[in-house]
């Protein structure tokens, strides 16, 4: 019997929760808005645009920078013949 490797062959990266996203859409928001409503409105939602977009990257680029820059993988065997709905011909 050969040992247990524990080790995860290949690791998945979520990205850590952010106001970013929000900030971002509630920019582009105020821009529409400001189309109809006034001048004001397109500076003020330029302003958020421009924060919420540095503040993604820059929350990017920290998590990019911590991982890890190669991993061990694990293949699966790929199967020779195409997968078929069960219940159908392959002349169909």
């Amino acid at each position: 019997m050969s040992p247990v490797d524990t080790e995860p062959t290949e690791l998945i990266y979520a990205p850590s929760p952010s106001w970013a996203p929000l900030l971002v859409a509630a920019g582009i928001a105020l821009i529409l808005a400001a189309t109809f409503m006034g001048t004001i409105l397109w500076v003020i939602g330029a302003a958020v645009l421009f924060l919420g977009t540095r503040s993604w990257w820059r929350l990017a680029n920290d998590e990019i920078s911590h991982m890890r820059r190669s991993q061990r993988t694990d293949t699966a065997a790929i199967p020779a013949e195409p997968v078929r709905r069960p219940g159908r011909s392959a002349s169909t």
